[in-house]
């Protein structure tokens, strides 16, 4: 009987180690998703690209752009009727914030690689 008393125990170790593993696990993944919240969108600036490539945003928000290429240098240049309202050095590392007050569609690309596209939508 005594054998049936420690298996019982174990099995509530067991259980307990389970149960707080997945709340530890879920604990990290919190930390991303305050990063996405509304109000803080943020594009990444990796792989030669802009991630996310279009985004949407209400007026008033604020975008910021992540650079981390490995070393390669970039920067956000408007395209269009953007061109003199998104403007951001050229960088290899850091980071470049735009507050977008007015609605419209916002094309922006970098100057050294023109293949990179993005386009932030701000609505009402």
């Amino acid at each position: 009987m005594l054998g049936r008393g420690k298996s019982w125990v174990a099995g509530i170790v067991v259980a307990a180690g389970i149960s707080t593993a997945g709340v530890v696990a879920g604990c990290g993944s919190g930390n991303q998703e305050v990063a996405d919240l509304p109000g803080s969108p943020v594009v990444e600036v990796a792989n030669m690209a802009y991630a996310p490539a279009m985004l949407t945003i209400r007026a008033g928000e604020t975008v910021t752009w992540n650079f981390d290429d490995r070393g390669v240098t970039h920067d956000v240049t408007g395209i269009g009727a953007a061109k003199s309202v998104l403007r951001s050095q050229l960088m290899r590392t850091g980071s470049y914030t735009h507050a977008f007050t007015e609605p419209g569609t916002y094309e922006y690309t970098c100057s050294l690689h023109p293949d990179m596209r993005g386009t932030v939508v701000v609505t009402q």
